[in-house]
């Protein structure tokens, strides 16, 4: 018997950690097969945009179903600062910056290992989030990452803040 918040039929998060989510709400959800044929492996919903504040919860949360992360690909014009590299758990990550928008974020495991993100804003309302979230992980999902957060209302990828990029 398959439990009904879980079933892949249902287009929910389990009520358990739909109700451990609050507004601003770090979280990662990864698809758990074996084929990773959709678009986006996982989501993300940052507290905020301060790269420094917000990715070592992101990477040590990766690391745990992953293994070590070595890269993280981001929009500078989305985020407050981007520094090229951040030391999480004594290792190195390498902050990449590149022109992905800020709805995603790429995460690289070993020389090739590649996985892709959804990133809801910050400012998402909660129901929102968990939509897009619920969606991104998916494994029959083929909407990008854009117009995903504007199907589900979790927001219009953000404009970058003036002054933003690296540091």
């Amino acid at each position: 018997m398959t439990d009904p918040d879980t079933s892949p039929h249902n287009p929910r998060l389990p009520d358990e950690v739909h109700r451990a989510v609050r507004p601003g709400t770090a979280l990662l959800r990864l698809e758990t097969t074996g084929n990773r044929a959709g678009l986006l492996d996982g989501a993300w919903w940052p507290r905020s945009r301060d790269v420094t504040t917000e990715l070592p919860e992101l990477i040590v949360a990766l690391t745990e179903h992953l293994g070590p992360i070595r890269r993280v690909g981001l929009d500078a014009r989305a985020w407050d600062r981007l520094p090229t590299r951040l030391v999480v758990d004594d290792r190195i990550v390498h902050i990449d910056s590149s022109r992905i928008g800020d709805d995603t974020a790429l995460i690289t495991r070993g020389d090739r290992d590649l996985f892709s993100l959804l990133v809801v804003p910050p400012e998402a309302e909660h129901g929102a989030a968990c939509d897009a979230m619920t969606r991104a992980v998916s494994a029959d999902n083929t909407t990008r990452a854009g117009p995903l957060l504007i199907d589900t209302g979790a927001g219009r990828p953000h404009a970058p803040p003036s002054g933003a990029g690296r540091t």
